[in-house]
């Protein structure tokens, strides 16, 4: 097995100067995404539309729903499989963003991925708002080579344009809805019809063409909507949609109730983690109850729940009150930017602590990785940039932690390096340095994201691999970082097996 980064720095990335060969899939040209541009932000706006004049997700998904089964779509929205007893599928989440940072996953997606029986996207397929002509450099054409079906469930970002192209993408090329009667002048909904970012007049008219990178019968992949469930083998998967704000309308509520019903082991995808950066975040359906208590109820055996969103890897093992225990993972690290981890607090959640807790990049590599991108951003890199032993000893220091690297020589934790790390969101040990750290994390998260800095190795990517058998399900989270050492063999950060019987 190649070293991953609990193992050694090289296993993580850094010190290579040995880039892998995920630039030569890429297009001639490529849009330059960044969060902190006027514009994109203008053209992403319908989020925080939604917050403010009421989100209309829930009656548009209705309606795309009832298209699909006027269609001719399973009412139950269950798509059978005949996967034998052993197979595999990959899970890999918030791609969509069509730079290097995607890219340099594909080489080893397609490498671990290249036996199994299917795919996940989980979450934002496609950024900054989900348009059906970026599906050719963003979907199409890095997954290419891919053999197997892609399944998905969208992000917010996919609802950007009211998830009119991802519909067409994978949902057996749906027509788009027909227009709502205007409503009333000077209400909310009118405000907010007023505000609302549309497609723009023409997208799509490259998709026909685009489609030929995954023309092989063996990629088709016809899902009844955007939520759903897969029967394969002993288990069932169950995607979720969760729409702009991270919420379930009754309608859909409705139906994983009636899916999760039965003693078939099975798997949440979702678009909103239940459990992520050392919080639990249960998920409200519409009408009462939430989406964690259908996954916890022992009469549903589920025995994961994976989510997108966050853009990187996380691990809880929740032990039920009957024992049972739940694997609640955070799968976001497929392509886009890299949220970091080093904001996490030491992790004191639904029981689970922090030596149960596991996360990639480490958090050390995490703030290493913000410092060095901060010092290039701001032309001060004598001042921010840490070695990555420098921030790992200070990690530890502000949480209480022993090192997740194997050890090292002694490191001198200056001044400077815990001002650098103040600064940057370094999470502490609850009750030091409260006050100071819950304002600072909270500018930081807000508006600091790595966006389009971030064009050169280790870009600390991920994808998942699930295992299933009869007696359980062998999860892997996988690391790919564009260097060539992990391109050709990609390191496992994270292995656990989830039993079945």
């Amino acid at each position: 097995m190649p070293d991953s980064s609990r193992d050694t720095a090289e296993g993580a990335g850094w010190g290579a100067d040995d880039p892998g060969a995920y630039g030569r899939l890429m297009p001639a040209e490529v849009e330059k995404i960044s969060w902190l541009d006027p514009r994109m932000l203008w053209a992403a706006r319908n989020g925080v539309l939604a917050s403010w004049f009421g989100d209309p997700t829930g009656r548009t998904r209705g309606r795309w729903v009832a298209q699909r089964e006027a269609a001719g779509a399973p009412a139950d929205k269950v798509i059978r499989r005949s996967d034998p007893d052993r197979f595999s599928f990959m899970v890999i989440g918030d791609t969509g963003e069509g730079d290097d940072p995607q890219y340099a996953v594909v080489p080893g997606f397609l490498k671990v991925g290249q036996d199994t029986s299917f795919a996940v996207l989980a979450s934002d397929v496609i950024y900054p708002v989900g348009g059906a002509d970026d599906y050719d450099g963003k979907f199409f054409r890095p997954y290419r080579d891919y053999r197997a079906p892609i399944y998905a469930i969208p992000g917010n970002h996919d609802w950007y344009e009211d998830l009119g192209a991802f519909m067409r993408v994978f949902c057996d090329d749906a027509p788009p809805l027909p227009a709502e009667p205007a409503p009333r002048p000077f209400g909310r909904d009118w405000l907010r019809s007023r505000l609302w970012h549309r497609p723009r007049p023409g997208d799509g008219e490259r998709l026909d063409r685009a489609r030929a990178a995954r023309a092989h019968p063996s990629q088709r992949a016809v899902q009844p909507g955007p939520y759903w469930a897969i029967d394969s083998g002993p288990v069932r998967i169950i995607g979720i949609d969760t729409g702009l704000l991270g919420t379930l309308d009754a309608e859909q509520g409705a139906w994983l109730r009636e899916v999760a019903r039965g003693p078939r082991p099975k798997i949440l995808i979702t678009g909103s983690p239940l459990y992520v950066d050392g919080e639990h975040h249960p998920c409200p359906i519409e009408g009462g109850g939430t989406v964690d208590e259908i996954v916890r109820d022992p009469g549903h055996r589920f025995v994961a729940a994976i989510g997108g969103d966050i853009h990187n890897y996380q691990r809880y093992p929740v032990t039920l009150a009957d024992g049972r225990i739940l694997q609640y993972v955070v799968a976001g690290g497929g392509g886009a930017f890299m949220h970091a981890t080093h904001t996490i607090p030491r992790v004191s959640v639904g029981g689970v602590t922090e030596a149960d807790f596991r996360c990639y990049p480490l958090r050390g590599d995490s703030l290493a990785f913000y410092s060095r991108l901060y010092g290039r951003r701001l032309r001060l890199r004598r001042f921010f940039t840490l070695t990555e032993t420098e921030a790992a000893a200070v990690i530890a220091e502000r949480l209480g932690i022993g090192p997740t690297r194997g050890p090292g020589g002694p490191v001198r934790i200056t001044r400077r390096v815990r001002l650098v790390a103040t600064l940057l969101g370094a999470a502490r040990r609850p009750g030091r340095g409260a006050r100071f750290r819950l304002p600072v994390r909270k500018i930081y998260t807000s508006l600091f994201s790595p966006s389009s800095a971030t064009y050169s190795p280790p870009f600390f990517k991920c994808f998942l691999r699930l295992d299933v058998s009869p007696e359980g399900v062998r999860l892997r989270c996988h690391a790919a970082t564009g260097n060539r050492a992990q391109e050709l063999d990609p390191p496992v950060e994270d292995e656990v097996v989830i039993p079945l019987t």
